[in-house]
């Protein structure tokens, strides 16, 4: 069976990350702009809604979004329940914060909780609703054997779909896109120009974040923030690639994914790093630019990889690697450091018998 070529308008969304206020609705009757409706609430319906106390604020400001603590703006809800940011929460710029009940004064209107963490878990429901999806095949388009483009997508030219690819609605890609048998882009996730994905691929799967409840249950927090793949990017087989819950996950142009790699919730990935099979990044990992993680290693979240290093494989990554450095091992450590490591564990029966024999028991 003959592919299908899709030939649109080229896209100029790349050039502006957070905004979205347009996306091309492509119907029988034509081509149309819808506006992506806003949500927008005053911090007393907030504190209602989420049973929490008011302090420090008008319960007239107006909340339109949320984000992280450092990233959070004018007309944005924030939280904090770790100390790390403290020094964050005082210095932000968000309209209100979400703290515990025992948090000290900050200047930003304070919504005070038990569970800070939960609580803003619950508030990111009030702003991304579960969306109920209509029974049936997107009203765009639905191109070759089994492919499924939603609604409001836009595609830039020379797009190549296989097989049972789906599109979710709101997606944005540039030019030369390439997506084998299986790929799958979910909602309102942006590609850029000159993007392969290879079988299997998922863009923009729930991020893996649950906080836990009082009871000890597992209350799920919505991932509605989208991955951004900038130009040049192949992901190959069955990796996948997670939306966050803030802010979004970012892959730089240039990255080059392994097989069945995982990048995590809100990570960012840089330029021209290469992700080896079987990597492992955990939520909100930072790796530099030209950085090389080879087979199987993992990465602990909120942990930086620094530009131009190199993990070597099965390596496990649990603290900062500065830039340029070659580490090794689990947990990582230099190269060099690592081959002495190795060089003497064969060794170690034979050092302990000698110890125990000049240190005899008494």
């Amino acid at each position: 069976m003959d592919s299908t070529i899709v030939r649109l308008r080229s896209p100029s969304f790349l050039s502006a990350p957070r905004a979205r206020p347009f996306v091309l609705a492509i119907n029988a009757s034509g081509v149309r702009l819808t506006r992506i409706p806003v949500i927008a609430m005053k911090l007393s319906q907030i504190a209602s809604a989420l049973d929490v106390r008011l302090e420090n604020g008008s319960p007239d400001i107006e909340i339109t979004g949320l984000n992280g603590i450092e990233q959070a703006g004018p007309g944005e809800l924030t939280f904090v329940s770790n100390p790390k940011y403290a020094a964050a929460a005082r210095s932000t710029k968000a309209s209100a914060v979400i703290v515990g009940e025992d948090f000290p004064a900050i200047p930003a209107a304070m919504l005070r909780a038990k569970d800070p963490y939960l609580t803003f878990a619950r508030a990111l429901e009030l702003f991304h609703p579960p969306r109920r999806y209509a029974p049936g095949i997107g009203a765009n388009a639905h191109i070759g054997p089994y492919v499924v483009i939603d609604e409001n997508v836009e595609m830039g030219a020379n797009a190549v779909l296989l097989a049972h690819v789906v599109l979710y609605r709101g997606v944005k890609i540039g030019d030369n896109f390439f997506a084998h048998a299986h790929a799958i882009v979910r909602e309102y996730c942006r590609v850029g120009n000159n993007v392969l994905l290879q079988n299997g691929v998922v863009i923009g799967a729930d991020g893996f974040g649950f906080a836990k409840t009082a009871e000890g249950r597992w209350h799920k927090i919505p991932q509605p923030a989208p991955v951004v793949i900038e130009d040049d990017v192949e992901v190959q087989a069955n990796s996948c690639i997670d939306r966050a819950s803030v802010g979004e996950t970012h892959i730089a142009r240039g990255v080059k994914v392994d097989n069945l790699v995982q990048v995590g919730h809100a990570s960012q990935v840089g330029e021209d790093v290469l992700l080896c099979a079987q990597v492992g990044l955990a939520g909100s990992t930072e790796i530099g630019n030209r950085a090389i993680l080879t087979g199987q290693v993992g990465v602990v979240g909120h942990c930086k990889v620094g530009e131009g290093a190199i993990v070597t494989p099965q390596s496990g990554v649990a603290h900062d690697i500065p830039a340029g450095a070659l580490v090794s091992g689990a947990p990582a450590v230099d190269h060099k450091l690592w081959l002495k490591y190795s060089a003497i564990l064969p060794k170690l029966p034979d050092i302990a018998r000698a110890v125990r024999a000049q240190h005899p028991k008494r």
